[in-house]
């Protein structure tokens, strides 16, 4: 099945309740978060997994994809690029929506790092509202365009390993303290020892939030 962002796409044949897409992280690929969708298919059988090339070639790696720009650009330079990159994930959500038959709430957000960042900002500006979102490694883009614009209220769940040297995890702080300034209950995790990824751990507490919020899935 095409999409207007070329993904990799990971179902195991039985009947399509509900949809998981993953965004990947700065100068990956769909491939590269496909990992986490294969370990989660087994425990997921009813599961769509998609798993999209964000909208650009990376500058820093030109193999890899990224969702916006990051070197050398100003706050509103990134929050500029952001939207776009917004629009080209909302247009997925749309695609899996539509192709699938599927409704909005049958559809979960996941992303890494830079993933993270644009599926927050995407998914709480929704005027329909994703049915949950996982977040690791990542951080809100930019506080003051989020908190006018919030229009949506999933269940999130942000992990952030606490040695992280790409995102720091000062901002899973930063993202809890938003959230309660919010009037906003979420799920957080911090890692011990855990440098810029995602670990056997967050992968085991990703699929059963997974499993608790898909609730037609077997």
């Amino acid at each position: 099945m095409q999409y207007s962002l070329n993904s990799t796409i990971i179902h195991s044949g039985s009947l399509i309740k509900n949809a998981v897409i993953l965004c990947h992280g700065y100068g990956g690929d769909g491939k590269d978060i496909s990992i986490v969708a294969n370990y989660w298919k087994n425990f997921l059988p009813d599961t769509l997994f998609v798993c999209p090339d964000a909208p650009e070639v990376c500058k820093v790696n030109p193999a890899g994809f990224q969702w916006f720009d990051l070197m050398d650009q100003t706050e509103d330079e990134i929050l500029s690029k952001s939207l776009i990159a917004e629009s080209a994930l909302n247009k997925i959500i749309e695609e899996v929506k539509e192709k699938n038959k599927l409704k909005v709430e049958e559809i979960a957000l996941v992303g890494f790092s830079q993933g993270c960042m644009i599926s927050l900002q995407t998914a709480l500006k929704r005027k329909d509202q994703v049915k949950c979102l996982i977040g690791y490694s990542g951080k809100i883009l930019n506080l003051k365009h989020l908190s006018k614009n919030i229009l949506s209220r999933p269940e999130i769940y942000l992990m952030h390993g606490d040695k992280d040297q790409v995102v720091p995890v000062n901002h899973i702080l930063e993202a809890k303290e938003f959230f309660s300034k919010q009037k906003y209950e979420i799920n957080t995790k911090i890692f011990k020892d855990c440098e810029h990824r995602i670990p056997t751990e967050g992968l085991s507490i990703g699929l059963e939030f997974l499993k608790k919020n898909l609730k037609n899935s077997s």
